[in-house]
């Protein structure tokens, strides 16, 4: 579904995304409304599901997640189901996607440690084919593209 947004949408998007907790008053200002009209904005781009939610960015490490793996999934025949829910379930597994190819999905998961995601991993076994790659870094983090 296509959004019809203009550049003070696309202001407000952009100062939200950067920090979503900023005071309607200092969004105001940013993006050159008055509060209630911001409010108003702000309110449309929630109900039209442009805006579909708002969450802190958490350090994972701090909460002793040292390792973080993209795995490769590709389920057993007759499993993908399975599989899918499997997925689903696991509350390590913080990002999936279902994607084409020879791999119907790929997962990241944060683990705290290397004994963990085999664990983890022996858990699918049964039912998919895993290619685990662990990260090293991630030079660029989950952002917006040019809004």
């Amino acid at each position: 579904m296509e959004y019809l947004i203009d550049d003070i949408d696309r202001a407000i998007l952009s100062c939200l995304a950067q920090d979503a907790r900023l005071s309607l008053k200092v969004l105001s200002v940013r993006v050159g409304l008055t509060s209630p009209s911001t409010a108003e904005r702000v309110k449309r781009l929630e109900e039209r599901g442009v805006i579909q939610g708002y969450g802190a960015r958490v350090n994972l490490a701090a909460l002793n997640y040292s390792l973080q793996a993209l795995v490769r999934v590709k389920p057993m025949p007759g499993m993908l189901q399975k599989v899918d829910k499997m997925i689903q379930n696991l509350p390590e597994c913080i990002e999936c996607d279902k994607v084409t190819g020879e791999d119907c999905f790929v997962m990241r998961l944060v683990v705290q440690t290397i004994a963990q995601l085999d664990t983890l991993l022996d858990g699918l076994a049964e039912y998919a084919q895993c290619n685990t790659s662990i990260v090293k870094s991630s030079p660029v983090k989950r952002r917006l593209p040019p809004i």
